[in-house]
C-alpha cells in the first residue's frame, strides 16, 4: 500500500510577501505564539481569581520582552557558529536562532519582577501561565520549518522533512529528506499542553508549583528531540549541549517537586498529630 504521506514539503521562501510588505514567518509565528500564550494564561488568570487578562496581558509585555533577549543572548553564548564574533548578527532575530533555556529563565525572573509590582500572587500567576508557554513554543517551532532549519538526520519515513539544495547540510546529496524534528516538538509540545492542564484539574497543585511541571515535561521531550538534529551544535561526553541543560534542569526541577511534596506530606502530618483529641 502506497504511504498516505510521500514527504513534507518546506517553504520556497521565508518571508511573507503581501504586497510592498515583507513579513518574515519565523517572526510571525513567534509573535502568533505569543499572543495564543497570554490568551490562554489570561482565561486562565482570571477563572482562578488571581487576577485579570490585564494585569497578564502587562505581564506578558515584560516576560516576553525579556525572554526574546535572553533567548537570543543564549543563542549568541552557546551557538556552534560563534555568532558572537559577528555583532551584526546579534540583532536579526528574524533569521532564527533563539535558545529556548535562556527564554525561559530570563523571561520567568523577570515576569516574577513584574507580577510583585502589581501585588499579585507569583505562584498563582506561574500556575496559570504553566499551559501557555508550550502553547508558544508550538506555534514558535513553525518558523523553523519556514526556514528550513534545525531539522534532523537523514529518514525516508513517510513524513521525512523536504530540503532545498539552498538549505541542505554539507555531505548530503540533493533530494535527502530529513526527520522534522520542528514538527515532533510542535506535537510534543501540544501534548504537554493537554497534560498539564489535565494535571490542573485533577491535581491541583500547590500555586506555581505547575510550572515546574512544565519545566520536567518540556525538558524530557526536547532531549530526546535534540538528539535527533544534525545542526553543529556544542557537544561533550555524546551529547549535544541542550541536551546536557535538558537533563540537568530536568532533574532540578523534578527534584524539587520531590522535595516540597515530601515537605508539605511531613507538615500536614505533623499538624494532624498535634490536633487536641475530641
Amino acid at each position: 500500500m502506497a504511504n498516505w504521506i510521500a514527504s513534507i514539503p518546506s517553504p520556497s521562501d521565508g518571508v511573507l510577501h503581501l504586497g510592498p510588505i515583507d513579513i518574515h514567518a519565523y517572526g510571525l509565528m513567534i509573535a502568533l505564539g505569543v499572543v495564543a500564550a497570554v490568551w490562554l494564561s489570561g482565561r486562565r488568570l482570571e477563572a482562578a481569581g488571581e487576577g485579570t487578562r490585564d494585569d497578564m496581558s502587562s505581564i506578558a509585555l515584560w516576560g516576553v520582552l525579556a525572554g526574546v533577549i535572553g533567548a537570543r543572548l543564549y543563542f549568541i553564548v552557546t551557538d556552534a557558529s560563534r555568532p558572537w564574533k559577528t555583532p551584526s548578527r546579534w540583532p536579526k532575530v528574524w533569521e532564527g536562532g533563539l535558545g529556548v533555556p535562556g527564554g525561559i529563565l530570563a523571561g520567568a525572573l523577570v515576569a516574577g519582577w513584574a507580577i510583585r509590582r502589581r501585588g499579585l500572587s507569583v505562584g498563582g500567576v506561574y500556575t496559570a501561565a504553566a499551559p501557555a508557554i508550550p502553547l508558544a513554543q508550538a506555534i514558535g517551532r513553525i518558523g523553523n520549518w519556514w526556514n528550513q532549519e534545525l531539522f534532523g538526520r537523514p529518514t525516508d519515513l513517510p513524513w521525512a522533512l523536504e530540503i532545498d539544495d539552498e538549505h541542505l547540510p554539507a555531505g548530503y546529496e540533493s533530494g535527502t529528506t530529513f526527520h522534522p524534528t520542528f514538527l515532533y516538538e510542535v506535537l510534543w509540545n501540544l501534548s504537554l499542553v493537554g497534560v498539564l492542564l489535565l494535571i490542573d484539574r485533577r491535581l491541583k497543585l500547590r500555586p506555581g508549583r505547575l510550572l515546574a511541571v512544565y519545566v520536567v515535561g518540556y525538558s524530557i521531550g526536547r532531549f530526546w528531540i535534540e538528539g535527533l538534529r544534525i545542526d553543529p551544535a556544542r557537544a561533550g561526553g555524546g551529547w549535544r549541549l541542550n541536551q546536557w541543560v535538558s537533563i540537568i534542569v530536568g532533574v532540578l526541577a523534578a527534584g524539587y517537586l520531590l522535595i516540597d511534596w515530601l515537605r508539605h506530606n511531613s507538615a500536614s502530618e505533623a499538624a494532624q498529630e498535634n490536633v487536641p483529641g475530641e
